[in-house]
């Protein structure tokens, strides 16, 4: 499975999934069923009743959240492994330069055949990484910067 990027809300979507969330997080703080149902109301007609966890309600109600936003999502499996191209993409930096990162051993992989294969999850601890050293960076150029206008 691929990753799937949901676009932003409109705005009359929006304000139905901020309602939606708040009935959907209030029946949940109140409830410690071990199964929810949920019946469906289509033009008048009904659907047949659905019987799902809570835990998946919660999930439905961050999706909700981020829709409220009005926010883009993306929905990716836990275990996803993305080629260099795509991690590039991810990254938004050239193929090139995610291999140099994995030779340098900054990002992972694992070789498939002659493929290399980056872990979703592994991704995100690149990403987290690299914006930690830019605010260290940053920090450290308003030190210097602090530093010198004094001796000035």
């Amino acid at each position: 499975m691929t990753p799937q990027i949901l676009d932003p809300a409109s705005e009359a979507e929006a304000e139905m999934a901020g309602a939606a969330r708040a009935c959907l997080v209030a029946a949940l703080d109140h409830s410690k069923a071990d199964v929810i149902k949920v019946t469906i109301e289509v033009n008048g007609g009904k659907a047949p009743v659905l019987h799902l966890p809570p835990r998946a309600l919660r999930f439905f109600a961050d999706v909700l959240r981020q829709m409220a936003k009005r926010e883009p999502m993306l929905l990716v499996p836990q275990k996803l492994e993305l080629t260099t191209q795509e991690a590039a993409a991810f990254l938004n930096v050239s193929r090139p330069f995610v291999i140099k990162e994995i030779e340098a051993q900054r990002l992972a992989c694992r070789l498939v055949n002659r493929h290399r294969r980056i872990e979703f999850e592994e991704l995100l601890r690149y990403q987290n990484d690299q914006k930690q050293r830019s605010e260290q960076a940053l920090r450290k150029l308003g030190t210097l910067s602090r530093e010198m206008g004094e001796d000035l």
